[in-house]
């Protein structure tokens, strides 16, 4: 007679074949009864509504959201599919939003059907699909991004609210980039009879600096005998974006740098400009590892000390220890941010010396990362290929709305950043974009905010600001001003939280207490 451990453990087969099929929506036709009630049992499957279930972490805390935010666009794909075939297609904000590079979890996914009930379906995390009975766009009007059904985007940005421009401007800004001609807009416009529409988006395209789209737009319509007048549907000042095809990614980074340039000087502390005693500012940076490195592991997740700390710093630890043992773990995470906080002290020197942070972050980073992990890599826990590069698959923040960019979007997005950090000039956009941009992006599979925040203390050195830590008391607020910056795109929470702890720390004020143990 089999164990409990061994029907688990057949139980645990069932669900990794569906798995290697792809399938994270599970319907409850998927399993069996004796292996659904097992799983959920254990904490290896939820009940997302009845009938459909997610695979989940059985060591997640109550009310962990990660594994939903994770699934929801697999989840709501399958879902959907399952109840209206293929009769059913995103609304046309969903849809800009999609083709923009946003796959931020919505708070109520809008979806329009002719099968619709015009009522919402309640999820996971306060989150919902509400099915709005209508017609569906043509069918020229409509494809397919990854599983999710969405109008075309010449179709959406015609068929969007007037009102989505203005309070949805990065995506709305995004997306008008990927438009590299005209014409498959104004056949939409055409058809449509879409006058007020047509001014709309010729508004909007003179906003990005796309005259020659806007002027187009104009004078066809007007060929055809229709009215048209121009208006901007965008609040404040428009901003030129490349003309050349740039990937939607990195204009919308280019496009949340320009409007969160202001909120961010406005909010945080003057520079003090360069030291004059960099002996002096870099010998501060060494007095302040312990405290540093205690708080940014601890805000990790790694359970440090100081004497830890110590003992690592100073080679006094034995990586031939049981290597199951937690206390190896985090040993080897402080010796590897002990590594990769003297390249950073290295590339802070650098700065020092009057070279371009956004030149030396670009150069020198691959190496903090290295020296970060090549002690898990020695001893066999990190496979050496990870210290290859960015990440190749997808990777999910924990607790958290926004959902990083694919694999192949890192490629240019890094790129993009530190050209933004080359041409920046104010210091505190610099710290704060620095970071905030960094993390959005997320390019690693592990170590990002480590990452994140050295690189906002290189660019703190830069502008003269001390080296300033985020206390682990903190934690809650830090990443609550980071999903307000990356959901929200309100970058003033953030700004406000860093110019604080900045603004303490020039002050001589203790932010950053280690706890007594």
């Amino acid at each position: 007679m089999a164990t409990p451990s061994e029907k688990l453990a057949q139980s645990l087969e069932v669900l990794h074949g569906l798995q290697e099929k792809g399938i994270v929506a599970i319907r409850s036709s998927d399993l069996s009864r004796v292996h659904r009630e097992r799983l959920t049992k254990h904490g290896f499957l939820r009940e997302v509504m009845k009938g459909w279930y997610i695979p989940s972490r059985p060591d997640g805390t109550e009310g962990e959201s990660t594994a939903w935010y994770a699934s929801f666009w697999d989840f709501c794909a399958s879902y959907l599919e399952e109840r209206f075939s293929d009769e059913w297609c995103l609304s046309p904000e969903q849809s800009v939003a999609i083709h923009s590079g946003s796959r931020t979890v919505p708070r109520q996914l809008a979806v329009r059907t002719p099968k619709g009930g015009n009522k919402p379906t309640e999820l996971l995390h306060d989150t919902s699909i509400i099915d709005i009975r209508t017609a569906l766009p043509e069918d020229a009007d409509r494809t397919v991004v990854e599983r999710l059904r969405v109008y075309t985007l010449p179709a959406a940005l015609v068929a969007c609210s007037p009102g989505f421009f203005a309070a949805n401007a990065t995506d709305a800004r995004a997306a008008l980039s990927s438009i590299r001609d005209a014409s498959d807009v104004l056949r939409v416009l055409l058809e449509g009879g879409h006058s007020t529409v047509a001014g709309r988006l010729a508004g909007a395209f003179r906003n990005i600096g796309r005259e020659r789209i806007a002027d187009e737009i104009i004078k066809t319509m007007k060929a055809a005998d229709y009215n048209v007048r121009e208006a901007d549907p965008f609040e404040g000042p428009g901003f030129a974006l490349p003309a050349r095809a740039v990937s939607p990614y990195v204009n919308r980074a280019r496009i949340m740098w320009e409007d969160m340039r202001g909120p961010i000087i406005d909010a945080f502390p003057k520079a003090p400009g360069k030291p004059n005693d960099v002996k002096a500012y870099l010998e501060a940076i060494e007095e302040n590892y312990v405290t540093d490195a205690y708080h940014s592991l601890s805000i990790e997740g790694y359970r440090v000390s100081p004497d830890l700390i110590e003992r690592v710093r100073s080679g006094d630890w034995n990586p031939e220890l049981d290597e199951k043992d937690r206390e190896h773990r985090d040993a080897l995470a402080a010796r590897g941010y002990w590594q990769a906080y003297q390249a950073v002290r290295g590339s802070v020197e650098r700065v020092l010396g009057n070279e371009n942070p956004g030149t030396v972050t670009d150069e020198d980073h691959g190496n903090w990362y290295r020296e970060l992990f090549a002690p898990s890599v020695t001893a066999g826990l990190v496979k050496p290929a990870d210290l290859a590069g960015y990440r190749n698959g997808q990777v999910f923040i924990r607790r958290s709305m926004h959902v990083p960019p694919q694999a192949e979007a890192v490629r240019d997005l890094m790129p993009a950043l530190f050209e933004l950090l080359e041409g920046e000039e104010h210091p505190a956009v610099r710290v704060v974009l620095g970071h905030f941009v960094f993390v959005y992006i997320h390019p690693y599979m592990d170590g990002n905010g480590r990452m994140g925040r050295f690189l906002m203390n290189t660019m703190l050195a830069a502008g003269g600001y001390p080296w300033t830590v985020v206390p682990v008391q903190k934690r809650a607020e830090y990443m609550a001003a980071l999903e307000q910056a990356s959901v929200s795109q309100n970058i003033v929470p953030f700004a406000v939280f860093l110019g604080d702890l900045v603004e303490s720390t020039m002050a001589g004020k203790a932010e950053a207490a280690i706890p007594a143990q």
